[in-house]
């Protein structure tokens, strides 16, 4: 006598997770086609009364039977076939749901996607899909951590919010199974929801919520747009949390990092239940500890970032802000001086900075010393992650443009995004700081003939990787072992006087440099001078690693707390991830 399955749903949790995702977003009519690889998807749907689900064993007649029922019924369709040719067999009807922009999701189950090309029985290769057949095509491997568990959530929300996204259409889904014969599972796995918000939807409630607005790069802002932030920080007491590529210049933003960046510290004002995020990628890795967080852009693209996206708004930053701002929103808006919450980010970062001592000749330090001086109306490039890292320790001026090549987020070419940025703007001066690693990267842009006077550049030069050397980098672990190959030292002339300078000098540069900080101070001036002078600069900074690791520590450890020290034991043992699978655990 055949052993029967379990009643309830299968023990698979990327499979329960789709199921669970669907009844969220309302899919809940299913064509299905016969198969192996697709049993425990079906059953999973039979078992549970909110899906409605028909029959076809043909998969071609299937795709166009839901290309009828979403037309007719004006709600999304899914297909569910098993592995093999059968899919394929989608391709026609999946074609007529493009071109008339009916949301059928084509959800087609697979075998491990590793032994695609092994020659495996009944596995092909659904990774790249025809350009006219799907909107989007997501793969869905089974789950074994925290970190695959978030990326199952967030691409299998992206996939069902594409489905009505401009206009609608339909989506792909390949559905990895390893046929568990486990059906014993109760109840759907609680999952992470995201909704897409649309301009002249009902607006979430920010009623009660304690709100930070992390901005990430973000090009300069209008006068409109800075105008609609304010009032809304004004109304509902929100900060802005910025680096300096956030480029804000309003009334409620905080420099965020150095208040962020305490490994054993844990400040009240960095929790909040709302984190609204702009902007692009941030190369700060410093933004507020968020219950959910709330993304606003108009691609309405939903970004996980965080791994704790709860909407996404399809709408221009300025509208999002407007539309919060209206009279039929929420109370009578507040004067500036009750914004308590800004005044706590503000006396937080006030009494650490107070802490800051003496700092060895570094990054950081050419920074503290520095950034009070650049122009006003100048603009501020920074290489990552050090030179980014150190210069958002400390403020400048509202006035001044902040830009990091942190779109791609690689070494390669600072100094070139600098010398294109000065030629759109003559007028201007523009500041860079970037590695020895990352300038001899880029070295033949500062050959550029049209390079104008107007450039300014300081080159930190420690002859290594200094982000490898640092103190909380897992690299430096391994000490002077880490030199040859992890931090590359010892390359491009191994932190020598002349190389740079020569090349400065043959090329039309003025040259200064600096050991110490009495050389430092003799040439800040002149390099951060509001006039042009009739070249470009290059200022040549010698430091060393072990500076740069002691004055990023200083700068790290302010302060210390309870909370504080055992976060930082935690990720000593456990890294990272383990801290991320324990907030997890304790819904945080």
């Amino acid at each position: 006598m055949t052993e029967l399955m379990g009643t309830g749903y299968t023990d698979e949790l990327n499979i329960a997770i789709l199921v669970a995702l669907m009844k969220h977003h309302g899919v809940r009519k299913i064509v299905a086609s016969p198969g192996a690889t697709n049993v425990t998807f079906v059953a999973c749907l039979q078992r549970d009364p909110y899906f409605q689900v028909f029959s076809s064993v043909d998969e071609r007649s299937a795709a166009y039977m839901a290309c009828g029922m979403a037309a007719e019924s004006g709600e999304p369709v899914a297909l569910s076939c098993t592995g093999a040719t059968a899919s394929r067999n989608y391709i026609p009807g999946l074609t007529e749901a493009y071109y008339r922009k009916l949301p059928v999701l084509a959800v087609t189950s697979t075998q491990h996607i590793g032994r695609i090309g092994n020659m495996v029985p009944q596995v092909i290769d659904r990774t790249n899909e025809l350009n006219d057949i799907c909107k989007l095509s997501v793969q869905c491997p089974t789950v074994h951590s925290a970190d695959d568990r978030w990326a199952c959530e967030a691409s299998l929300n992206k996939a069902l919010l594409e489905l009505t996204h401009n206009g609608g259409g339909p989506v792909h889904i390949n559905l990895v199974t390893t046929y568990s014969s486990n059906f014993n599972e109760k109840s759907l796995p609680d999952v992470r929801y995201v909704d897409r918000v649309d301009i002249g939807d009902k607006l979430p409630s920010l009623d009660g919520k304690r709100i930070a607005i992390s901005v990430g790069a973000h090009p300069a802002w209008d006068a409109k747009l800075t105008a609609a932030v304010d009032r809304f920080c004004e109304k509902y007491g929100a900060v802005v949390a910025t680096d300096h590529t956030s480029n804000y210049d309003g009334q409620y933003g905080i420099l965020c990092p150095l208040v962020i960046k305490q490994s054993r510290y844990v400040p009240s004002c960095k929790n909040v239940d709302v984190m609204i995020h702009i902007g692009e990628i941030s190369g700060a890795y410093a933004q507020p500890s968020a219950r959910e967080v709330w993304r606003v852009s108009p691609d309405g693209v939903p970004r996980d970032t965080f791994g704790k996206l709860r909407y996404v708004f399809n709408m221009t930053e300025e509208k999002f802000f407007e539309s919060y701002t209206g009279a039929d929103n929420v109370s009578e808006p507040a004067s500036p001086s009750s914004n308590t919450y800004l005044e706590q980010w503000r006396a937080e970062d006030k009494r650490l900075r107070a802490k800051i001592g003496n700092i060895p000749f570094s990054n950081i330090w050419c920074a503290q010393q520095t950034a009070p001086k650049l122009p006003k109306n100048s603009v501020l490039h920074l290489a990552i992650l050090n030179s980014l890292r150190s210069w958002n320790f400390f403020p400048i001026d509202s006035s001044i443009r902040g830009y990091a090549n942190t779109g791609g987020f690689g070494i390669d070419g600072c100094m070139s995004s600098l010398i294109g940025a000065s030629l759109a703007s003559p007028d201007k001066l523009f500041f860079g700081v970037i590695g020895d690693l990352a300038c001899f990267y880029d070295l033949n842009s500062l050959g550029n003939r049209q390079v104008g006077s107007n450039v300014r550049l300081m080159i930190l030069n420690n002859g290594v990787g200094t982000e490898f050397k640092n103190y909380d980098h897992k690299a430096a672990k391994f000490g002077e072992e880490a030199d040859a190959y992890m931090a590359a030292r010892g390359h491009y002339g191994n932190r020598s006087r002349n190389l740079l300078r020569h090349y400065a000098e043959d090329l039309g540069y003025e040259y200064m440099s600096a050991s110490d900080k009495e050389e430092f101070l003799a040439n800040v001036d002149r390099f951060t001078c509001a006039e042009q002078f009739d070249k470009p600069v290059l200022f040549e900074v010698f430091t060393n690693s072990q500076d740069e690791s002691d004055a990023l520590r200083i700068m790290q450890t302010l302060e210390t707390d309870a909370k504080g020290i055992a976060k930082e034991a935690v990720r000593g043992m456990l890294g990272d991830k383990g801290i991320r699978v324990i907030k997890k655990a304790l819904g945080r």
